[in-house]
């Protein structure tokens, strides 16, 4: 699996808070997905931080209660998913016993390569939980989980970096994230750099 890498020097003259995301997958059904602060990272002026990662996907899900920005989603189980693997594709979130679960489902013909699945038992309450997917055992998105919702999800990873108050797992108001860069890798390319300035904003180091 591609392994990424972005460094990040803190330029500016605070301590800055650093917060890595993902742009929104494709989803079925209109369902309401929300961003999560993927990585987190702080720095004081002249400090640099690193963030690396493997496009290696899981599913994910956090006791959360009603999802919305400022939400911290802390993933209580983390399963491992393959949108270009059968075996690891699909599961079904249910609540068994008093308590939430994953339960894998068998392969089928039927689900298209480059998605992910998740079936949602009809114990499911409205409004408890959340559930979604990550990348490199951290989430990346939620939606509000719900009795009986199939969710397919279609990756298609874009990487934005911002600075701001940001806690891991936080769900992010994207619209509000006036400073965010997006990160792009081209080619064989897995690294880039880049530094926050005294301007408050991000530029590539050459």
């Amino acid at each position: 699996m591609a392994a990424y890498r972005l460094e990040v020097q803190n330029n500016s003259s605070g301590f800055t808070n650093f917060c890595m995301y993902q742009s929104v997958p494709d989803t079925n059904l209109g369902v309401q997905v929300e961003t999560l602060a993927w990585f987190v990272e702080l720095a004081y002026p002249t400090t640099t931080v690193t963030f690396d990662w493997t496009v290696d996907y899981s599913f994910c899900w956090s006791e959360t209660g009603p999802l919305s920005p400022g939400v911290t989603f802390t993933a209580s189980q983390v399963w491992a998913a393959d949108p270009m693997n059968p075996v690891q594709q699909a599961v079904q979130f249910l609540r068994s016993n008093g308590a939430y679960t994953f339960e894998r489902l068998a392969a089928d013909p039927t689900r298209h390569a480059g998605d992910l699945y998740v079936e949602q038992g009809g114990d499911v309450p409205l409004r408890a939980a959340s559930v979604g997917i990550g990348m490199s055992g951290t989430g990346t998105h939620a939606v509000q989980a719900q009795p009986n919702l199939h969710l397919v999800f279609t990756p298609h990873p874009r990487y934005w970096i911002v600075a701001g108050e940001f806690e891991h797992g936080e769900v992010l108001d994207v619209a509000e994230l006036s400073n965010a860069l997006e990160i792009d890798y081209y080619g064989a390319q897995t690294s880039q750099r880049l530094t926050y300035t005294m301007n408050n904003i991000f530029e590539p180091v050459q």
